[in-house]
């Protein structure tokens, strides 16, 4: 069927190409990098892998990850998760993802890498398009969600607070997840849609700011500062720890102040495809 040949295009256009804003931002980051450096051999070999897998039709990584499609609702009859799932097993036949799904009370594999709640499916408001989201184990687990007031990192409920989070997020990853990162964040909601407002920040390009004022020169900042902190290209020291800081917010409660931070790794694996 033709929609499930497109599903396993996008999967394969995603496990094996690097998007074209985050191949400019570490080629950028080479050139920050003293030359001869450990920051810059590390970045380069990065590019040197980039380059591979797009001209081989390998994925990127090892770790094929979470696979996250956000569907425009729009396409509901169309993409369906049955049709999602069809190619998921087939990509997963043809190599483009790794045997990587586990139930986590046997233990057992799921060798097509689809189960109840796996692939994840999500469907979203406005035009006809599917994205896929690949995030791999290593930066999910450097992913974070504070409660403020937070005394272990001296957070109060304020921005000054949300900052200091932030930095202690990038601070704890100490280059783990592959760095240089990405951070996607949510400040509010609830605990879960914290988790999944934050992740949704990682499809923005690279090169975007926040509209809002205050966030967007929250982004700026934490920005400059975590890279400021020497801990560099997979934590082997450097200029370059992140890439980008991408931050929204959400309502919440009184009772309540959440500070999610989504990690991701340099090999941001996002794509786009339209359908007619």
């Amino acid at each position: 069927m033709r929609t499930v040949d497109d599903i396993v295009r996008l999967i394969r256009e995603t496990s094996t190409s690097l998007p074209d804003d985050v191949e400019r931002a570490l080629r950028s980051a080479v050139r920050r990098e003293a030359k001869g450096s450990s920051a810059a051999i590390v970045l380069k070999t990065v590019l040197d892998n980039v380059k591979l897998a797009r001209n081989c039709g390998l994925p990127l990584c090892q770790d094929t990850g979470t696979l996250t499609f956000f569907v425009s609702s729009s396409l509901r009859s169309k993409v369906t998760p049955e049709r999602i799932r069809k190619a998921v097993a087939i990509a997963t036949e043809k190599g483009l993802l790794r045997k990587n799904t586990i139930d986590s009370v046997s233990g057992k594999s799921y060798d097509d890498n689809c189960a109840d709640g796996a692939p994840l499916v999500h469907y979203v408001e406005g035009g006809r398009s599917v994205t896929l989201v690949m995030k791999g184990g290593g930066s999910e687990n450097m992913s974070r969600q504070y409660s403020l007031p937070d005394s272990a990192v001296g957070a109060g409920r304020d921005m000054e607070g949300v900052r200091k989070c932030l930095l202690d997020a990038v601070v704890n990853a100490q280059g783990y997840g592959c760095a240089p990162g990405v951070l996607g964040v949510c400040i509010g909601g609830d605990r879960a849609t914290g988790f999944e407002v934050a992740k949704e920040q990682l499809l923005r390009n690279l090169g975007d700011v926040a509209e809002d004022a205050e966030l967007r020169k929250m982004e700026k900042r934490v920005l400059r500062e975590a890279n400021s902190l020497g801990i560099g290209p997979m934590g082997l020291g450097g200029k370059t720890t992140i890439l980008g800081v991408k931050i929204a917010s959400r309502p919440r409660v009184p009772a309540s102040f959440f500070v999610t931070v989504a990690y991701m790794c340099w090999a941001l694996r996002r794509r786009t495809m339209e359908f007619a």
